[in-house]
């Protein structure tokens, strides 16, 4: 049978696209009229699926020459796309702001268009001005007039090059809803949509050019008995390369620990040492202590107390004299874990950048692999395919990963969703807390987990519920909350509290509620760049990565920040991009945190913009005390009540399970 997921020329015969398969959230709009090319496109895979039509007719070229395999990520250092100093000012060419004006694009996107394309971006524009796409936020019609004031009759709806940059754009666009990868007929009706004259051809030369990679997936699970001559139901994708090479680095390297388990000595991994760790364990640590002693990759899953049990692991391994390390997403949940560790032990809580870059924890061999032999993820819901790929080809063979979270969690802000396709694919063993969350917020939360919106009863004000008519009435209120009744009732400072919304947009987005905050907690003229000191803030230097920090000062070079990391500077042209106010987050940017007290703003607006994953992440960030300034009325239950939206569209799924296939075929 062909390999699940793996690449296929263009001329090769793809199987049977199939329409039912999800469709990525940027594609979700309402197609073209009767007639249109998408009902075109739609009717050749129907013809595909009922035999009419042959699925060599997508691709009719001749298949280029296999590409050779991808080589091992280099042993070393990794880049740390979240460290302050990763992102420094980038040279700006000279001539670059004025093409960027003769074609009608503001200058001041000169800084962002370098960064994108580098030193050569004045020389490679004119060539290709839809080049312009690959700049984060600008948008097919922009570039579209800014090509036709370069190119002006030259330019068309079918060249190319405006084409393949569409491809790219559309895959970039999925790649920040968290897919890795999108069904074929939903990247030919995106085309489509931009008047793209033939979607078909275009998606052919994007992928004999390079943009974009192909693949087919098989819809059914395998299994080694099948029968050779059986040809499974597939789903045909395109992915990035990016994409591509990590979730197959994180897929071979995953098979990689469970093949050296067992292989090297024992010494470092005593049975009778867990065995005794685990019989003075909890039940469900304990039941951890032996999956891990036994396992190679384990999967472990609970709410916000289950936290303790991973912990547990990594105090007994250490204290048996393993090399062992917790790791969070940023300071403040490394922080966190330090905490929860005992004192001799604390230095065993790392965040994934400082553990990749050498910045914290054990460094790295003279092969260039971790020095370590146990490693628990923490919140392993937001680990995404390219960050958990450089974690474990950077793991030596023979160690333990331990990837922990709650499944019932918004996932990564980044492409995939390791946690979820572990479990999914069945290919490790999983260890599932029965650790509840303690006192009423724990009983809400664990109540919108099973899909009910429960009544708890509250006798300290743990949960409050605050209804409000409008945005304004719920800025006001939130406000109110964060600045005076939840100091009074608890004793807790304004900074204590955090608040939480949809978005950024709006009403009660978090741009008006920051606003408003500020004004309450911080005021001032915001004379750097917006800001004063003593503002909180949300620095996000890269997709994926937000923390939290305080203002600190500024001078000629940029904005310093002061985190629980220490102070670091933001560059000044890099300040108006990555940092925002951050009294209100999102629930993205909050997933990973705790907070005393958590103040949910949920306007009028926002019934479409929340589902049960949202609901679930946003009122369990608080530890003490949750507010929740009710706008939505009955959506909110509703919310609740349905299943979360639909997974991600990812791959690394099928190539787990073939890889156990293949396992056990032989």
């Amino acid at each position: 049978m062909p390999g699940a997921g793996r690449r296929v020329g263009p001329g090769a015969p793809l199987p049977r696209p199939r329409l039912e398969c999800a469709v990525t959230a940027e594609n979700a709009t309402p197609s073209e009229g009767p007639g249109s090319r998408a009902d075109e496109l739609r009717a050749a895979v129907r013809a595909v699926e009922s035999g009419e039509r042959s699925a060599d007719s997508f691709f009719t070229r001749p298949t280029p020459p296999r590409a050779p395999a991808r080589p091992r990520r280099a042993a070393g250092a990794a880049p740390d796309p979240a460290a302050p100093e990763a992102r420094g000012p980038v040279a700006v060419p000279a001539e670059l702001p004025g093409l960027l004006a003769r074609g009608g694009a503001p200058e001041a996107l000169a800084p962002r268009v370098a960064a994108a394309l580098g030193e050569g971006a004045a020389d490679e524009l004119p060539a290709d001005p839809w080049r312009l796409l690959e700049v984060a936020g600008v948008l097919p019609e922009q570039a579209d007039g800014f090509a036709r004031a370069l190119l002006g009759e030259e330019c068309a709806p079918g060249d190319e090059r405006r084409t393949r940059a569409l491809v790219g754009w559309l895959l970039e666009r999925a790649a920040r809803a968290g897919h890795t990868a999108v069904e074929l007929p939903s990247v030919a009706e995106g085309l489509a949509r931009h008047a793209v004259p033939d979607p078909e051809a275009a998606v052919r030369d994007a992928i004999e050019a390079g943009a974009a990679l192909v693949f087919r997936e098989p819809l059914d699970e395998p299994t080694a008995g099948d029968a050779p001559e059986e040809e499974p139901r597939v789903r045909v994708l395109l992915g990035l390369e990016r994409h591509a090479m990590a979730e197959e680095g994180l897929a071979d390297g995953l098979a990689r620990l469970r093949g050296t388990f067992g292989a090297l000595p024992d010494a470092g991994f005593p049975a009778d040492g867990w065995e005794v760790a685990a019989a003075r364990a909890t039940p469900s640590a304990a039941e951890l202590f032996r999956a891990a002693a036994g396992g190679a990759v384990v999967v472990h899953t609970g709410g916000e107390a289950a936290r303790a049990e991973p912990l547990a692991l990594v105090a007994a391994a250490r204290a048996l004299g393993l090399r062992a390390f917790a790791v969070a997403h940023g300071p403040d949940g490394r922080a966190r874990l330090a905490a929860l560790l005992p004192p001799a032990d604390a230095e065993g809580a790392v965040t994934l950048t400082g553990l990749l870059s050498e910045a914290e924890g054990p460094g790295r061999d003279e092969e260039g692999l971790l020095a370590l032999d146990l490693v628990a993820v923490l919140d392993a819901a937001q680990l995404g395919a390219e960050d958990a790929a450089a974690l474990v080809e950077s793991l030596p063979d023979g160690a333990r990963l331990v990837l922990s979270g709650d499944p019932a969690l918004l996932g990564a802000a980044g492409p995939g969703q390791v946690l979820a396709d572990l479990l999914a694919s069945g290919t490790c063993p999983r260890v599932t807390s029965r650790t509840p969350d303690p006192g009423p917020i724990g009983e809400l939360v664990s109540g919108v987990g099973a899909g009910e919106l429960l009544q708890v009863a509250a006798p300290d004000r743990e949960v409050v519920i605050v209804p409000v008519r409008d945005a304004g009435e719920a800025v006001h209120r939130a406000v109110q909350l964060v600045t005076e009744s939840v100091p009074r009732a608890f004793g807790r400072s304004p900074r204590d509290v955090r608040v939480i919304t949809p978005g950024h947009g709006g009403a009660a987005g978090t741009r008006a509620l920051n606003a408003a905050l500020k004004e309450r907690i911080n005021p001032g003229p915001g004379r750097f760049g917006g800001f004063d000191p003593g503002d909180l803030v949300a620095h996000s230097p890269a997709a994926g990565h937000t923390r939290l920090a305080t203002v600190a000062d500024a001078d000629g070079e940029g904005l310093w920040l002061e985190g629980p990391e220490g102070k670091f500077r933001v560059a000044r042209e890099l300040v108006g991009e990555t940092v925002r106010h951050g009294w209100a987050v999102t629930a993205h940017q909050a997933a990973g945190g705790r907070w005393p007290a958590a103040v949910v703003v949920l306007p009028g607006d926002a019934a479409a913009a929340i589902d049960r994953s949202w609901v679930y992440t946003a009122f369990g960030r608080a530890e003490q005390h949750l507010s929740v300034v009710q706008g939505v009325g009955p959506a909110l239950a509703r919310a609740v009540a349905e299943p979360p939206a639909t997974e991600r569209t990812t791959r690394l799924r099928a190539l787990l399970r073939e890889q156990a296939v293949s396992g056990a075929a032989h």
